[in-house]
């Protein structure tokens, strides 16, 4: 083939493929990278983008805007980073609400403050308290003065009461030397009595370990040790806790709610170890008390009895009534949220009711009613955190230990702890609480809030009760309707009023305080700060990163294929092995001619047909 006629066919194909390229396609690509930022700065709606066009005939300019570009988009970003931190760490706004509604009026649980010595177990009480008097008088030279005063019958109970001085023989309530007087000898004149310890030692079931539990106070260290040896006395009756020994009308001598008179209908009894004879008011679900005006008339009025008789001194040492506010189907714990009433004097207790909502989920680490908690809730009640620790020490006890705590609920195949069958349970106890009160336990982290609670806020006022000048009648009309005939008049009685503040409720909710929309709203408003531009410039943003991935791609494609075509080991595209030819008998008269057209795309495909014997017009020759 000539040369010109070879030129001419180039430039055709040139001719054709640059109409080709001006054509416009669906799908168009930029040839390079400069090109591609050329246009976007040209055309982009984001403020200072044009600068870096505009200005590039000055360097300097070109520098100045193009750092101050990326220091701004670094800037923004880094306002990003801390709006989605802040969206993920899922902060909530804190809803106040003062609601005004009938009040649903809360239970109310009233305790003597002093355990009863039920019949069932006054034989073993009125023996250890023989024990207490001898012990009293050798450590502190008192003779105490016993409700059973005749000691002829310790000598005929001597060998029913073998088995209770055995055991308390093995707990002995001892003085122990302060840590700096260690080493003085009990007789020395610089040791005091003030300078002693009083506690009672508890070892293991071999005797391998023990411990002194001591305390700086004699009168807390003889009241537990005097309750540690009572719950061993209960324990040995497990159907203790089911008598009913209550006298209400000796406890409560009136009782009225909305100047109502309250009736055996509007309460419940229960026996606390420590608080005596409980009684709760207003616990019944199907007929709740409601108050609709608040005011001292519009609540609960109360005149309890609170002489102490054959009760327990040693167990209790403070005079009056115990009472506490709680909410219905909750258990009333009151040694954590209840007060003492004291005698003589009308305790005026004012509430306001507050409900708390959390959010559960992301929000807060919150529980609706408890399932999601590792710990079985052994009250039958709903769910509280208190329920929660309690439930949680309880089944510690049972697995460490061997057998429950008798202040508490007994789980299943359990029974309570008792020195005759569990020797060393006081031992266990005393070690388990220590780690309790750590938390190494854990159950105040397994025990979580619940998400909704109810809680009364309590003030109290006190005035003199009955005054001086009418105590004579009040006293007169209570002889004659209750049978009151104490001689202390004074410290046998009190009353008790429990009545709403105010007729409005707070709720304390939560809700999101960053949600989607709130997170793009911050996304814009950054948008606009720093670059002034929409939602559209953010898509032209977009459009930038796709082309740019595209004529990324595109670029390495190409040099991946002209790679291919410069590797020597590779045949052209589309050339044809000549070799069966070369190869073809020699005895043919008439020589084959024939020509190989090679479709390429560039000039090194030509040359690379030479070695195998083309010539320059693309022609084969046959010698």
């Amino acid at each position: 083939m000539p040369e010109d006629e070879k030129t001419r066919q180039w430039k055709q194909e040139e001719d054709q493929q640059q109409k080709e390229e001006k054509r416009e396609g669906l799908i168009e690509f930029y040839s390079s990278y400069k090109e591609l930022f050329q246009f976007f700065c040209s055309n982009t709606t984001i403020h200072g983008a044009i600068r870096l066009v505009c200005s590039k005939n000055n360097k300097m300019k070109t520098a100045f805007w193009s750092v101050l570009f990326f220091l701004t988009f670094s800037l923004m970003y880094w306002q990003f980073g801390i709006l989605y931190r802040e969206y993920f760490s899922y902060p909530v706004n804190l809803n106040l609400n003062l609601n005004s509604d009938r009040l649903t009026f809360p239970a109310v649980t009233l305790c003597t403050l002093n355990p009863y010595r039920y019949s069932a177990i006054r034989k073993k009480l009125d023996e250890l308290d023989q024990i207490t008097h001898q012990t009293l008088l050798d450590l502190y030279d008192y003779n105490m003065s016993l409700a059973q005063s005749d000691w002829s019958m310790l000598s005929t109970r001597k060998r029913s009461s073998r088995s209770l001085l055995h055991h308390v023989q093995r707990h002995p309530l001892r003085r122990q030397k302060r840590d700096n007087l260690v080493n003085l000898p009990e007789n020395s004149p610089s040791v005091d009595k003030n300078d002693w310890k009083i506690g009672f030692v508890l070892c293991s079931e071999n005797n391998e370990d023990c411990f002194h539990q001591a305390y700086s106070s004699g009168v807390d260290a003889v009241r537990e040790w005097y309750s540690f040896h009572y719950i061993n006395i209960l324990a040995q009756m497990p159907e203790a806790k089911a008598l009913d020994e209550s006298d209400f009308e000796n406890f409560i001598y009136a009782c009225r709610f909305n100047e109502a008179t309250c009736d055996k209908a509007n309460y419940t009894h229960f026996h606390h170890p420590l608080y005596g004879n409980c009684y709760t008011f207003n616990d019944n679900s199907s007929s709740l008390w409601t108050s609709s005006m608040p005011g001292i008339n519009n609540g609960l009025s109360l005149v309890v009895r609170t002489e102490q008789h054959d009760f327990i001194p040693l167990l209790s040492t403070v005079t009056g009534a115990r009472v506490m506010v709680h909410d219905q189907n909750e258990p009333a714990f009151m040694d954590d949220g209840g007060f003492n009433v004291r005698p003589g004097i009308e305790t005026s207790i004012s509430m306001r009711k507050e409900i708390t909502m959390r959010l559960g989920g992301r929000y807060s680490d919150c529980t609706e009613d408890g399932s999601d908690v590792p710990v079985q809730n052994l009250y039958s009640s709903r769910y509280t955190e208190q329920v929660c620790i309690r439930s949680c020490f309880q089944l510690n006890m049972v697995e460490r230990c061997g057998c429950a705590y008798y202040f508490y609920p007994l789980p299943t195949r359990a029974e309570y702890c008792d020195y005759t069958k569990h020797v060393a349970w006081g031992y266990c106890y005393y070690k388990l609480l220590a780690e309790f009160k750590a938390d190494v336990l854990g159950c105040f982290h397994k025990c979580r809030k619940p998400c909704k609670m109810t809680e009364y806020h309590l003030s109290a006022g006190y005035s003199r009760w009955p005054s001086a000048v009418s105590e004579d009648w009040v006293f007169h009309v209570l002889s004659q309707q209750n049978k009151y005939n104490i001689t202390s008049k004074r410290n046998g009685v009190a009353k008790v009023n429990i009545f709403f503040k105010e007729w409005n409720y707070k709720t304390n909710g939560e809700s999101p305080a960053f949600t989607v929309v709130t997170l793009l709203s911050q996304f814009g408003n950054q948008w606009s700060l720093w670059f002034g531009s929409s939602v559209l410039s953010v898509m032209e943003l977009a459009e930038l990163i796709l082309d740019f991935t595209a004529i990324t791609f595109i670029l390495a494609l190409r040099w991946f294929r002209s790679r291919q075509q410069l590797s020597p080991s590779a045949p052209p595209p589309n050339s044809h092995d000549n070799t069966a030819f070369q190869n073809e008998a020699p005895g043919l008269s008439t020589p084959h001619r024939f020509t190989v057209e090679a479709v390429v795309t560039t000039l090194p495909s030509y040359n690379s047909l030479e070695p195998h014997g083309l010539s320059r017009d693309g022609e084969v020759g046959h010698e």
